[in-house]
């Protein structure tokens, strides 16, 4: 005599309204956030143009700017060039788009869009000037050493070089500013051949 089967009947938990609406505003929240936290983090997301490894945000300084390049520049404190003062570029990469490392050697050179000065300054990734024995961040086109066909070179390293030599910090990475102070002619008619280029020329001691 065989006994009798049982029915199994699929056991459904029934979760409670309210609670789901607050999971969805919690992770409404989080998201929210997190996708604001990462956009402030980082360049702003639009009105960016680039020449070669150098990149420029031509409406961060001037009313047109839009919340996120004024929620950014609140969030790192930065005050850039108004419109008519000049455009400052950045340069997170090498001409053939590896990031900066301060392990390696670079040399920049050898034109510089016509402006009525400009200056070349190095940052760390957290916006800061670097520290090193030299005490010396940047240079400016006033100061510069040209060579015959008043072209200039500038390397960055960790040992001493000759010339115009900046000293990079002991390790991790780094930006390289370049600003423009009264440029010549309009912003578009800037080409990337005017631009100094940013050469890799050896990593290591």
């Amino acid at each position: 005599m065989r006994a009798p089967s049982l029915a199994y009947k699929p056991v459904t938990a029934r979760i409670p309204t309210a609670l789901l609406i607050v999971y969805s505003l919690m992770l409404a929240l989080g998201l929210g956030l997190g996708s604001a936290y990462w956009v402030l983090k980082n360049d702003p997301p639009f009105g960016s143009i680039r020449l070669g490894p150098w990149k420029a945000w031509p409406t961060m300084g001037s009313p047109d700017a839009d919340p996120y390049m004024r929620a950014i520049l609140a969030r790192r404190g930065e005050v850039p060039l108004a419109t008519g003062e000049g455009l400052g570029f950045t340069a997170m990469t090498d001409s053939e788009g590896r990031d900066l490392d301060s392990a390696c050697t670079y040399r920049i050179g050898t034109v510089a869009p016509g402006a009525r000065l400009w200056t070349v300054t190095l940052y760390d990734r957290d916006g800061r000037l670097p520290v090193t024995p030299l005490g010396r961040s940047g240079f400016t086109s006033a100061e510069i050493i040209r060579d015959g066909q008043d072209g200039f070179s500038i390397v960055l390293s960790r040992s001493l070089q000759d010339g115009n030599w900046l000293q990079l910090p002991s390790s991790g990475s780094f930006n390289i500013v370049m600003r423009l102070y009264d440029p010549q002619g309009a912003l578009g008619s800037l080409e990337e051949a005017e631009f100094p280029t940013i050469q890799r020329v050896g990593c290591g001691s």
